[in-house]
């Protein structure tokens, strides 16, 4: 949903970058995007249909300058496969782009209702907005 949002949040500012998506679970590489991710997102606009679930890799920390976690879990998983500091130098949590230095998560819905992701939708799309901002006005 990340990738999704922070995508339409570069067209409306009219920037361009690359962004994408990883995870750590094997189990959903290949894996097109939940269908209540794929609906809350459709309500507003963006279409994350064509996205298929990939694995995060140490090459992500030479293809990007910035990555963002979800959680705790993520950035573990993040710090295990980071090379030194310079790596880790790159990886915050998303939500401290609007809460710095709290760590907050970004709640998993995977277990709710299409309600939960709704409120999944809120966290990222106001962390997304914000990180557009200041990335657009070079901060």
């Amino acid at each position: 949903m990340a990738e999704g949002i922070l995508k339409q949040k570069f067209q409306q500012l009219n920037y361009s970058g690359i962004i994408d998506s990883a995870g750590f679970e094997n189990f959903h590489t290949g894996d097109s995007p939940d269908e209540r991710a794929v609906l809350t997102l459709r309500k507003r606009g963006i279409d994350i249909t064509g996205h298929i679930a990939r694995l995060f890799s140490v090459k992500d920390f030479d293809r990007f300058d910035r990555i963002y976690v979800m959680d705790s879990y993520h950035y573990s998983n993040v710090a295990q496969l980071a090379r030194d500091d310079k790596d880790m130098e790159k990886v915050d949590y998303i939500m401290n782009v609007i809460y710095p230095g709290s760590d907050k998560h970004v709640m998993d819905p995977w277990y709710d209702e299409l309600t939960a992701f709704e409120k999944v939708y809120e966290q990222l799309d106001q962390a997304c907005g914000s990180l557009a901002k200041e990335i657009v006005s070079g901060s």
